[in-house]
């Protein structure tokens, strides 16, 4: 039976590294017994400047008609100063929340052949293999109420904004089973990560994972307050097997995290909800420094690929044919810029097709 994949590239690199996990996508077609029905579509600025809408009508059916989704980046300083609404960013904040995308997967591993690109010195990190749980729908980033208070104001100190920080215990929960569900299936260790010293989010949050982890005896939980987390990522990062975190606690470790691995353009993820289904794409940004050069590393996207069809497509025999490619190709020697080449994004695309 056709699946059917709806391809957003995005803005800056994004059409470049979309089109390389285009061509690994379309050899494993002409290689295997999968069949698949392709669309692309429009999200982010590209869509702003298209349609006048980053998350236009026109994509919300197709997402929602769609088996899975691989996306490549948005944004750029094109759009910073736009009204908000409009912004590239309030596009993927829009799909995540139409789609219910609350679980964020983020694996932070080290492949061997680049422990000399890591950051940090190689008998700290070899080994490393982290996946970061980030919920993805809540918190802060969509908190209400939130604003500035207008231009003008009087109020002593000048303008005031605000956010708010909510979680429910059904929205803690949700996420936190999916943590301890993934536990299961690698070293059954959660380490939960919060700030319930001074927030009472986060004393809600801890009480929640606590009553989850009862339904998981075989999962052994901890407790570490998001600053220590910062600092035991990069002290002892393989202390960690899977980390769960609220929305911003999760965006900002699940970076810091990307570092270890030598270049965060080698590093995919996965956005899910309850069915299943998912949306995917390399935890990097849209890079409009180096966008149209043809220097971007299209790895992240290649492997945020090999997830789509690990975790939404159940082709797990697909997935271990990519990875073993990108293995392939990191044993030859062939490096992009970030991880110390000279390779394009074109050949890095080609080599994994060949190796495929």
């Amino acid at each position: 039976m056709s699946k059917k994949i709806l391809l957003l590239p995005g803005d800056g690199i994004g059409p470049e590294i979309v089109a390389e996990a285009e061509k690994v996508l379309n050899k494993l077609v002409e290689t295997s017994d999968f069949e698949v029905e392709l669309e692309h579509g429009l999200l982010g600025g590209c869509a702003t400047d298209a349609l006048g809408n980053p998350y236009p009508e026109k994509t919300q059916q197709q997402a929602r008609e769609a088996d899975a989704i691989l996306l490549g980046a948005v944004g750029g300083p094109k759009w910073e100063a736009i009204d908000r609404p409009l912004r590239p960013e309030r596009g993927l904040l829009a799909i995540r929340a139409d789609l219910d995308l609350f679980a964020n997967l983020r694996p932070a591993m080290l492949y061997p052949q680049l422990a000399e690109a890591s950051s940090l010195k190689p008998e700290v990190v070899a080994g490393l293999d982290i996946m970061i749980v980030r919920e993805l729908t809540s918190g802060i980033y969509f908190g209400q109420p939130r604003g500035i208070e207008g231009e003008g104001a009087q109020k002593e100190g000048g303008r005031h904004a605000w956010n708010a920080l909510t979680y429910t215990e059904f929205e803690i929960e949700r996420i936190g089973r999916r943590a301890f569900e993934i536990a299961m299936k690698r070293d059954k260790r959660v380490c939960s990560i919060d700030k319930a010293n001074v927030l009472e989010v986060s004393e809600l949050w801890r009480e929640v994972m606590e009553r989850v982890a009862k339904d998981y005896p075989e999962v052994e939980l901890s407790h570490m307050y998001v600053d220590n987390a910062a600092m035991q990522l990069v002290r002892a990062p393989k202390q960690f097997d899977v980390m769960v975190a609220d929305n911003l606690f999760g965006d900002i470790l699940s970076d810091q995290a990307s570092m270890l691995s030598g270049s965060i353009g080698m590093l995919p993820s996965a956005s899910l909800n309850s069915s299943g289904f998912g949306m995917y794409e390399p935890v990097h940004g849209s890079a409009p420094d180096i966008a149209g050069q043809n220097i971007a590393n299209p790895l992240a996207t290649i492997l945020s690929l090999s997830m789509l069809l690990r975790y939404s497509l159940d082709r797990a025999d697909l997935a271990d044919r990519i990875d073993a490619a990108v293995n392939t190709v990191l044993d030859s020697g062939l490096r992009t810029g970030d991880i110390g080449g000279t390779a394009t994004c074109t050949d890095m695309g080609d080599a994994v097709v060949a190796a495929l």
